[in-house]
């Protein structure tokens, strides 16, 4: 069995026995309130389960996020767990209707007592901005042989000849980018603060409708800070003229953020 599989029959089985329990009495509060309490998971445990099921990273915030902090702009992890929650919450309500602790209308829809819904308390999820006890592992990570092999690349194109420097490094950082979610699962073992990450205007709304499913989020960030790096490079080498700072030195157009098509 899968870990998502084990947890969400963990929470099947605590469910019921809550509900046994409290003299089954309130299925829906009771429902939202294990759901929320067992699936906000801690920043390394929901990256093990990405890792294991990387098409988690293929969710996307729709109307799902009850934290109120997370609602104007999601980050990774609480879209991730959000949609965890749903389909958990989904199923712990078909539990509900079996026992015959919910009834359905005509249509198949769950009924759910009005004083039920007025009552959900808020959530407050976890904030997977925070490392927490996290600590990387030494050595050289994944992503970082990943933008090494990037800055190679740019600096050996940079040497065959004239390049716009810029637009050389967008093309270099659109070949090394990390899109599908079984390339970035690990990088969330790794680094389980990328779950933090959110959309930041950094993708195409017209592509995604303004919902972009999380493993976009992380993969355009990443982008976005391999053609940093790429420009760091390029100053360093002469390609690309510098302030006093040593920040490159960009036309205005170039200076908008690069967006994720």
């Amino acid at each position: 069995m899968s870990r998502l599989a084990e947890l969400l029959e963990k929470v099947r089985i605590e469910y019921v026995q809550v509900m046994v329990d409290q003299g089954e009495t309130e299925p829906y509060l009771t429902a939202h309130r294990v759901c929320n309490e067992c699936l906000w998971l801690s920043g390394e445990e929901l990256a093990a389960l990405i890792d294991e099921d990387p098409k988690l990273l293929s969710a996307r915030a729709s109307d799902l996020i009850d934290v109120d902090r997370e609602r104007p702009n999601p980050c990774v992890g609480a879209i991730v767990t959000s949609n965890i929650v749903a389909a958990a919450l989904e199923g712990l309500l078909a539990v509900a209707v079996n026992r015959n602790w919910l009834e359905v209308d005509s249509e198949g829809r769950v009924l759910v007592d009005a004083h039920e819904l007025d009552s959900v308390p808020a959530v407050h999820g976890v904030d997977y901005t925070e490392a927490g006890e996290f600590a990387p592992k030494r050595g050289r990570s994944h992503l970082s042989d990943l933008f090494h092999l990037a800055e190679k690349a740019y600096v050996e194109r940079l040497e065959d000849g004239p390049h716009d420097a810029y637009q050389l490094a967008l093309m270099v950082a659109s070949d090394h980018a990390i899109f599908t979610p079984d390339e970035l699962a690990p990088l969330l073992v790794e680094n389980p603060l990328l779950l933090g990450l959110r959309g930041d205007d950094l993708l195409d709304d017209d592509l995604f409708e303004g919902d972009p499913p999380a493993g976009m989020i992380i993969s355009a960030h990443l982008t976005e800070m391999l053609v940093q790096q790429l420009l760091e490079r390029g100053v360093e080498v002469g390609a690309i003229g510098h302030d006093g700072e040593g920040q490159p030195l960009l036309s205005e157009a170039e200076e908008d953020n690069p967006t994720v098509h």
